[in-house]
């Protein structure tokens, strides 16, 4: 057992973003969720990549607490955070015939001031990660794949949260660090013992969080405040690019909070090509939006039923897979296919789900319904559908030249600051993180 100054997470957000409802491999072949039967919680694990998707329940031999933490693994097994007795334990579950076989992995022992939650599946799914995040600094633990239980790999000054896979062999984490009173987003290289370089610095007095990468094409997606102070804003860039970071004003939906959470892979020279898919979550619900950083405008559909929302893939050829949970489907893949690029309609089209047991036309992308004492609002379009001429949409023949300090860094004009290399978003920066 190793000792960490730690404490249990808080179940349903992490710094203001929206939790999904289950967990995704990063090649998409399993998922995994806290389920519910009754009064009593378990671990479930889907299998997605055969043809059709399957639940395996792994019940432990009591119920879970509904905070706890599962993560699936590339091999099938499921990793569980228990809280036991202060401590936090890390198991790996898998099914045994009509039982649920376990192998523990060791606990960290917990106190108060600081915070420890699992990151987001590595790439190749055969470790897994955690961060315990402190007032001062922020240590990343490996916690399943390691040769003798929970190690600690890196200590980052200053209190961090987020979580992003830069690369696919899962050495390059992104996490956003805040400090002085700001919040900025920094690359962890954890085969370099924890070396940490600056990622993105849009403005000095600017928030700057990593929200989602796509190693392929190098597409970031980002938010933060710069181009509009008090109120932070959607917007994207790509790794090792000249531009600046741009921030389309179709991302903006009025009392709605946008949130990217699956990004089309497989576009290694065209990231403006890549399909994004969106979580909007306002007065009426939470539904799906489809967007392309070449496009100015966003394609919405309506949540599919049972949707485990927040959670989904993209396949390489376009086609946005939905996990769902219905009393009549319990374990399901909704599919919504991307129209190509050439041949978007404008602005949003009814969308079709193919559930994989029949195809049938979705409702038009309207707000569910209020309460049942209240009548259905009447459906502002211009909430729902946007048409906005895109800005610099195509990227320039030559590169750009690099910008001198306190030059421009968005379409708005704000000052970048460049610390000494590796250098932020805007100066072409991690190649040499991986090449030295």
């Amino acid at each position: 057992m190793t000792a960490c100054v730690v404490e249990p997470s808080a179940a349903g957000e992490d710094d203001g973003v929206p939790q999904a409802g289950c967990t995704i491999t990063a090649d998409g072949a399993y998922a995994a969720r806290l389920a519910r039967s009754g009064d009593s919680w378990y671990a479930e694990r889907w299998t997605l990549d055969g043809p059709e998707p399957y639940a395996v329940p792994l019940p432990g031999s009591r119920s879970e607490e509904p905070g706890t933490e599962v993560q699936p693994m590339g091999d099938g097994r499921v990793l569980i955070r228990r809280l036991v007795a202060g401590r936090h334990a890390f198991s790996l579950l898998y099914p045994t015939g009509p039982g649920t076989g376990e192998l523990p992995l060791g606990a960290l022992e917990c106190a108060k001031g600081a915070r420890l939650r699992l990151l987001p599946p590595a790439p190749g799914g055969r470790r897994a990660y955690a961060l315990a995040a402190g007032p001062r600094s922020t240590a990343v633990w490996l916690v399943a794949g390691g040769a003798h239980g929970p190690e600690q790999l890196a200590e980052v000054p200053g209190r961090c949260s987020g979580g992003v896979w830069l690369d696919r062999t899962g050495r390059l984490l992104a996490l956003d660090r805040q400090a002085g009173g700001r919040t900025k987003a920094v690359v962890v290289d954890l085969e370099r013992g924890g070396e940490v370089s600056p990622l993105l610095q849009i403005a000095a007095d600017s928030n700057d969080r990593l929200l989602l990468a796509d190693p392929d094409s190098g597409l970031l997606l980002i938010r933060s405040d710069a181009p509009s102070p008090g109120q932070e804003r959607l917007g994207w860039g790509v790794l090792g690019s000249t531009l600046p970071v741009r921030f389309p004003e179709c991302l903006m939906l009025p009392d709605c909070t946008v949130t990217p959470f699956a990004i089309q892979p497989g576009q290694a020279l065209t990231p403006e090509q890549c399909a994004v898919a969106l979580r909007c979550d306002g007065a009426y619900g939470s539904w799906v939006g489809v967007w392309r950083p070449a496009e100015g405008w966003v394609c919405h559909l309506p949540a599919p039923e049972g949707w485990l929302t927040g959670a989904g893939l993209w396949t390489g050829d376009g086609v946005l897979q939905l996990p769902c949970a219905t009393r009549a489907v319990p374990c399901g893949l909704a599919r919504w296919t991307a129209p190509a690029p050439a041949d978007a309609p404008r602005p949003a089209p009814p969308g079709a789900w193919d559930r994989g047991r029949g195809f049938g036309p979705c409702p038009e992308p309207v707000p569910s319904p209020g309460p049942r004492d209240e009548p259905r609002a009447a459906h502002p379009p211009q909430s729902y559908a946007y048409t906005y001429p895109y800005l610099d949409a195509a990227p320039s023949p030559a590169p750009a030249p690099v910008p001198e300090q306190g030059a421009a860094a968005t379409e708005a004009g704000l000052p970048a600051h460049f610390p000494p290399r590796p250098v932020p978003l805007q100066q072409a920066p991690l190649g040499q993180l991986v090449t030295k």
